[in-house]
């Protein structure tokens, strides 16, 4: 599979994916944000996860091929799979 900067020549997948940890884990990053976003004075704020999200343009038009090169790529190298969790949206 090959990757395009942009998609107006070549029939190509978008990928979005979101990655977040999973329940229970530590989010000292935003810990560390919700306690700025009360110091700052935004309040009724409860608990503050952050996570990753990331956009590929893919030089493929299979979508079960697409998905599952994604997929890979989670699983490799996108995310942590012992602490995080990931969602895959592709639009063609």
């Amino acid at each position: 599979m090959r990757f395009v900067a942009g998609c107006a020549k070549h029939r190509c997948m978008k990928a979005r994916i979101l990655i977040t940890l999973k329940n229970g884990v530590l989010d000292p990053q935003g810990k560390a944000t919700e306690q700025v976003l009360a110091g700052l004075g935004f309040g009724g704020i409860n608990d503050v996860r952050q996570g990753k999200y990331i956009e590929l343009d893919l030089a493929e038009n299979n979508p079960t091929n697409a998905l599952n090169a994604v997929r890979a790529m989670c699983e490799k190298l996108l995310a942590n799979t012992v602490i995080e969790n990931y969602e895959i949206d592709l639009d063609e």
